[in-house]
């Protein structure tokens, strides 16, 4: 009798193709996207679906939902998931992200170079929370 597998050891059922956020404006958040993670929107978008290009590993798309209630952090319902970005400076990459449209939640305040957190919690122009985490 074989031992029973361990998570994470052996083959998968699968592999993660895609990550999907539901949204009311696929190209809008398509576009932040774009911009946060320098990306190009791919040319399969239509009205109700636009995806990133991937290069390869996990793409990123956006669908339209139209009774669409953007998630309350930390707690509050509807919480779904959020994304991790890795960043090598946070004082920039915050006002980059900033710029494209994101606000920031956790914590508020600018970053100082002298912050030692090495997260910061931003929730995208739908209102999906993100972390950009220092690299």
């Amino acid at each position: 009798m074989s031992a029973p597998s361990r998570p994470g050891a052996g083959v998968g059922v699968g592999r993660l193709d895609t990550v999907v956020l539901d949204c009311p404006d696929p190209h809008a958040l398509a576009g932040f996207y774009a911009g946060l993670l320098g990306q190009e929107v791919d040319d399969d978008a239509t009205d109700s679906w636009v995806s990133l290009r991937s290069g390869g590993g996990v793409t990123v798309a956006f669908q339209r939902a139209t009774s669409y209630t953007p998630p309350a952090w930390p707690d509050g319902p509807p919480q779904q998931l959020h994304l991790d970005v890795a960043v090598a400076d946070l004082v920039s990459a915050h006002h980059e992200a900033v710029a494209l449209g994101a606000t920031p939640l956790d914590p508020v305040a600018d970053p100082q170079p002298a912050d030692t957190r090495g997260f910061r919690v931003y929730a995208d122009p739908a209102g999906h929370p993100f972390c950009l985490c220092l690299s």
